[in-house]
């Protein structure tokens, strides 16, 4: 009966992460567009100058203009609520303090040639690796910040995640990100020396490209990023919430919530396009 109690109240503490993370976005976004509604260079007034797009009609010039920075701030806005949510179950940590070798520079590198050559990737081809310790291990000291860094104390596991909110991740971009997660994992490596906790690395998209439940088939990132390194779409959520109903929790107040930005959405289009008082709305 306590854990039920402790469950539900968990899925009501998501909701409400998930309705305060998409009110103040759409607030946001309204106050941008609102203080841009006389500015001729502003996003919105800068389309409608432009006689091709106008003349695609007032529907399409507003969305035009308002998608692309929409898409890549709504990408932060879900980053920043899976992080909230990740409080709930895990300690978020940020920076990363330790050292990393000549020698494992040297393997990443080996193993990001190896991958270019289609050779699968396995978790072990880091994991199993190991080097002499130098004495003197000032020199390789370095600072990397992460935004995803979950750490499990109960279980004394580490996860260091690269989320592409977006759900896409540019294919010239795959071995960047590999290399970049496995210097952390180093980093996290050298730090964590001779004690018995994981570590975990992770590639995660925010939703499936190729529509929940179906495989999600980015080849070019497949051939860098082992099958166990991945969390896409509900994979992510139902471990950010540390459930397996986690994506389920965050969609369905999700599908309440997004409210606020349908609304904001036609008061900023009645704002731009609006020419008399019997003309309501570009629809």
């Amino acid at each position: 009966m306590k854990e039920e109690i402790l469950k539900e109240q968990k899925n009501i503490a998501i909701q409400q992460i998930v309705d305060l993370g998409i009110k103040n976005f759409a607030e946001g976004f309204e106050l941008r567009y609102t203080a841009e509604v006389d500015d001729p260079e502003g996003v919105i007034n800068s389309k409608k100058n432009n006689v091709f797009i106008a003349e695609l009609g007032k529907e399409f010039m507003f969305y035009s203009a308002f998608v692309r920075s929409f898409d890549s701030s709504f990408g932060k806005v879900l980053e920043n609520i899976g992080n909230s949510i990740a409080k709930l179950s895990y300690e978020v940590r940020g920076r990363i303090d330790s050292y990393l070798l000549p020698q494992q520079t040297q393997h990443i590198d080996y193993l990001l040639a190896e991958y270019d050559r289609h050779v699968k990737p396995y978790i072990e081809d880091y994991e199993n690796f190991s080097c002499v310790q130098p004495k003197n291990k000032e020199s390789y000291f370095k600072s990397h910040e992460t935004d995803n860094y979950f750490y499990n104390s109960d279980k004394k596991e580490h996860y260091i995640i690269e989320l592409k909110a977006g759900g896409d991740l540019d294919n010239k971009k795959a071995k960047a990100e590999k290399s970049e997660l496995l210097q952390e994992y180093f980093l996290l490596k050298n730090k964590l020396l001779d004690t018995d906790e994981n570590i975990s690395v992770f590639f995660a998209t925010a939703y499936n490209k190729f529509g929940e439940g179906n495989n999600w088939k980015q080849e070019r990132v497949q051939q860098f990023f082992a099958d166990k390194e991945l969390l896409i779409g509900k994979e992510y959520w139902n471990f950010v919430c540390d459930d397996e109903n986690g994506f389920d929790i965050v969609f369905e107040q999700y599908k309440i919530s997004c409210q606020y930005i349908k609304d904001a959405l036609e008061r900023i289009k009645k704002l731009y396009f609006k020419t008399s008082d019997n003309d309501e709305s570009i629809n």
